[in-house]
């Protein structure tokens, strides 16, 4: 098998690493929990306790300015977002779940810094309780296979 054909990932060692969390208080039971599940897979892949910094937005749309001022001081090797976006009766959800997402990616993008998007778009409560454990464990994940990638390509 050529080189090519094998693909490269990441391990998911996270000692070392220093990973830094935006979440957003706007449904704040669920993003609690998203919280507590990414911790605890953390805590799982070896990522010291003392290596994680916490920051809490009022929303959704307030994620992104703080991925950026994080991204740009430079003291992590990756970000995860973490939200909660449900569908209401207007326009507003497609607009925050856009512009939310969108600017999670334009900071990934311009600061060469992995962020995994843990902000849950659902239809309803229920979809997001389904959904939370699972995906703040997926965020952990990604963080620490990112971080480990870019490093080896770099």
């Amino acid at each position: 098998m050529q080189a090519a054909d094998k693909g490269v990932a990441g391990d998911l060692a996270g000692e070392g690493l220093r990973i830094g969390i935006v979440r957003a208080r706007f449904n704040e039971p669920l993003t609690a929990r998203l919280a507590e599940a990414c911790l605890a897979e953390l805590d799982r892949l070896d990522v010291d306790e003392g290596d994680i910094s916490q920051f809490l937005v009022p929303g959704a749309l307030e994620i992104p300015v703080v991925l950026k001022a994080m991204a740009e001081s430079g003291d992590y090797d990756a970000l995860i977002a973490l939200g909660c976006i449900i569908r209401g009766e207007t326009y507003h959800f497609e607009l925050v779940a856009n512009e939310s997402g969108a600017g999670v990616t334009r900071v990934s993008l311009d600061h060469r810094i992995p962020i995994a998007n843990a902000i849950l778009t659902v239809e309803n409560e229920s979809q997001a309780w389904v959904r939370a454990e699972e995906k703040g464990r997926d965020a952990a994940r990604v963080a620490v296979e990112m971080a480990n990638l870019l490093e080896d390509l770099t």
